[in-house]
């Protein structure tokens, strides 16, 4: 059987996509398994050993030229079964478009109606994502039998520079986010980074834009096995360092689904965003930390904002470190 998933959102949606690419595997060894993904984030599939090809669509760049090349060049593959992870327009496009027999999608795009099979995203009962994925699979009849987790192949040169980078125990700290209210305050940070041993190596990991960030909490610690990694490592690296972790302590972000994918122990923290929305840590040894006081404002979104909308961020200000 020949299957497309389709992925084009961030590089957690993706991360967390993983999850019913283990589960297609594991109930069907033999099937060619291609994904779509949005220019930029193949570097999450990598080496991975049943992926048999990805497909690139460049949204930045002629997004829609290179969105009917692309409709055009998956509709020569021929592929039995499509399952379209998202809800938008253009991967419903690309769905109808593939002359696939199965074409399975969530309810409430503007293709929806052509899907063979279909049904609801459902974040308000709690299930997560991945579970989300998984029942949208099985709706499609792909003859999956059990739920697998998340996961990610680095590579043995990938763990190889992690070991060259640190030794000994650590822990990873990822400070940052693209959004304002996901991300637990600065000072937090470096409250909690003071918590530890000053044996131990503390690992900052992010983008390289987040470097400054990362740099102001080593510094303002003033714990001398802080270790700054902005920029140094890719996402493969990334999870590299963090799966050999005695600990990880993330946002409601990326870093966080690279935790699940490598089942590293993880302590998340989320502010203005719940874990009810279905984007969770899937690690065997996970916690979640969130303001203990009912906030009526709170989550202000499904996704995360640039400001608190009310100005005082108490969903995240009010955070507390001291048990963590």
């Amino acid at each position: 059987m020949k299957i497309l998933v389709i992925q084009t959102a961030f590089i957690g949606d993706v991360i967390l996509a993983t999850s019913l690419l283990e589960s297609i595997h594991l109930a069907n060894p033999t099937a060619n398994i291609h994904v779509v993904l949005r220019k930029g984030n193949e570097a999450v599939l990598d080496a991975h050993p049943f992926v048999k090809h990805v497909h690139i669509w460049d949204k930045k760049n002629s997004k829609y030229a290179n969105l009917f090349k692309l409709a055009a060049n998956i509709r020569r593959e021929k592929f039995d079964m499509v399952i379209n992870l998202q809800r938008y327009g253009s991967t419903g496009f690309l769905t109808l478009r593939s002359g696939a027999k199965i074409r399975a999608g969530f309810r409430g795009g503007l293709f929806s109606p052509f899907y063979t099979h279909k049904t609801y995203h459902d974040t308000k009962s709690g299930l997560h994502e991945t579970t989300r994925n998984y029942l949208l699979a099985t709706v499609a009849d792909v003859k999956i039998q059990e739920q697998k987790k998340p996961k990610l192949y680095p590579t043995a040169a990938n763990f190889e520079k992690v070991k060259g980078l640190v030794s000994g125990e650590y822990v990873v700290m990822a400070p940052a986010s693209v959004w304002f209210t996901k991300q637990l305050p600065e000072s937090k940070w470096v409250e909690l980074i003071q918590k530890k041993s000053k044996d131990l190596t503390i690992c900052l990991v992010g983008a390289e834009t987040d470097h400054d960030l990362l740099d102001r909490i080593k510094q303002v610690s003033g714990h001398l096995g802080v270790k700054n990694f902005a920029g140094k490592l890719n996402l493969l690296e990334s999870a590299a360092l963090i799966g050999g972790a005695v600990h990880c302590y993330v946002n409601d972000s990326a870093p966080l689904h690279l935790a699940s994918a490598m089942n590293a122990p993880v302590t998340a923290f989320f502010c203005s965003t719940i874990p009810d929305f279905g984007f969770g840590p899937r690690s065997d040894k996970s916690r979640v930390v969130q303001v203990s006081e009912v906030l009526a404002c709170r989550p202000c979104g499904l996704h995360g904002r640039k400001a608190c909308p009310k100005g005082h961020f108490r969903c995240g200000n009010d955070i507390s470190v001291d048990h963590v």
